[in-house]
């Protein structure tokens, strides 16, 4: 176990606050919410049947902390048998988030913008982006993460770019003063810890997008943070930005865990300012892939990007989950020189990070994988059938 605990938890793991859910069979036969004492591992649904009633609680801290809940173990073997699957699991890890709508931040850091310019560029041929990236290089440069997007720099560069024909959509929201803000999945639709992710059957060029994803309540405050895997696919978003739903919205396309650590004293929005997400891939074919993400080289701080996701022009009733974008776009030479980075499936891909622990999850395509079935309806039918919609028992 205290490999599992070490690999998989938060390297502080006594003292994080972390809030999840899970699937327990009959007679719940339905998901419940978790909290991590220490280790253990408390449902609490009673308190809060959903994970957004837990997070617009002012006392949502202090609840998670005490309230009485019924132990289902350690946190460890959960997350184990969530990597080794099987029909005799009793209970099993899923996306920490419920109701919540799915937004996600894109391009925005320098690397990840180059690497849409270059997508877009290509037209989405994966075989052209070695080609492109050379180009771009030359006449635009790869050092962009000085520029502050919105500022006078950044639109004497976009004038600049505008007359040599080189502006792109890309660069607009790289450095332009509104970020890109989107609809990444839908409520219940994330997969969690050891759940396949998919891939659309025809995309040939794609990626993983290690992220880090706050947790925002209905009154756009951030509660917490957790990790995600924006599965991203270069080439049909490549030939035309409009196919972003296409590209970004899947079956098992967006993956979230393995659990939401609640802000305190200990863990605060500038733990997620100062984080570095790695990333691993590993094939079946023995590709081995290493990245790292660092969050001090994003160009718009998470609270603007909050602030641009929330406010007086939207407002999200039962919160939202937002993904901060990615600086991890692989360009490592898989199957053949100057071909790039693709997936190939059964890749396993792995998101750490200290304070977060890691998300797994394995490569299959989105026809494959297990169809998405249990939506809103479905949950609170499963909530009334328990008694739970009726408050705080």
């Amino acid at each position: 176990m205290n490999s599992i605990r070490s690999r998989f938890l938060p390297d502080d793991l006594d003292r994080a606050l972390l809030v999840g859910r899970v699937w327990r069979p009959a007679p719940v036969d339905g998901p419940s919410v978790v909290v991590v004492r220490g280790g253990e591992v408390f449902d609490i649904t009673r308190f809060a049947p959903t994970t957004a009633d837990l997070f617009d609680r002012p006392d949502a801290v202090e609840l998670a902390r005490t309230a009485p809940g019924e132990p289902l173990g350690p946190a460890g073997p959960l997350i184990e048998a969530g990597l080794a699957p099987s029909e005799d699991a009793t209970v099993r890890l899923l996306a920490p988030c419920d109701v919540q709508a799915i937004k996600a931040c894109g391009v925005t850091f320098a690397v990840s913008l180059l690497e849409r310019v270059i997508e877009e560029q290509a037209g989405g041929d994966a075989a052209k982006a070695a080609e492109v990236r050379s180009t771009i290089a030359g006449l635009i440069g790869t050092d962009l993460a000085k520029i502050k997007p919105g500022s006078e720099g950044a639109m004497k560069l976009k004038e600049e770019l505008q007359r040599r024909n080189a502006w792109s959509q890309y660069m607009e929201v790289g450095i332009g003063p509104d970020a890109e803000v989107f609809s990444k999945s839908q409520p219940l639709s994330s997969v969690g810890m050891g759940a396949d992710v998919g891939l659309y059957p025809t995309s040939a060029w794609n990626n993983p997008e290690p992220e880090i994803v706050l947790a925002v309540n209905a009154s756009g405050q951030v509660v917490g943070a957790t990790l995600g895997n924006d599965v991203n696919l270069r080439d049909i978003e490549g030939r035309s930005a409009l196919l972003l739903g296409k590209a970004k919205d899947n079956n098992g396309s967006c993956a979230i865990g393995p659990f939401v650590r609640l802000f305190d004293e200990r863990f605060t929005i500038d733990t997620v300012r100062n984080a570095s997400v790695s990333l691993r891939i590993e094939g079946d074919d023995g590709f081995v892939l290493d990245g790292v993400s660092h969050m001090t080289e994003i160009s718009r701080d998470p609270l603007d990007l909050v602030s641009q996701t929330f406010g007086a022009h939207h407002q999200y009733p039962d919160g939202f989950m937002l993904f901060l974008g990615t600086m991890f776009s692989p360009i490592k030479d898989r199957d053949e020189q100057g071909g790039g980075f693709t997936h190939h499936l059964g890749d396993v891909v792995t998101i750490s990070t200290p304070a977060l622990g890691a998300l797994v999850n394995t490569v299959r395509l989105s026809t494959e994988i297990a169809p998405w079935t249990f939506g809103v309806r479905a949950l609170y039918r499963n909530l009334a059938t328990r008694g739970l919609l009726g408050g705080p028992r």
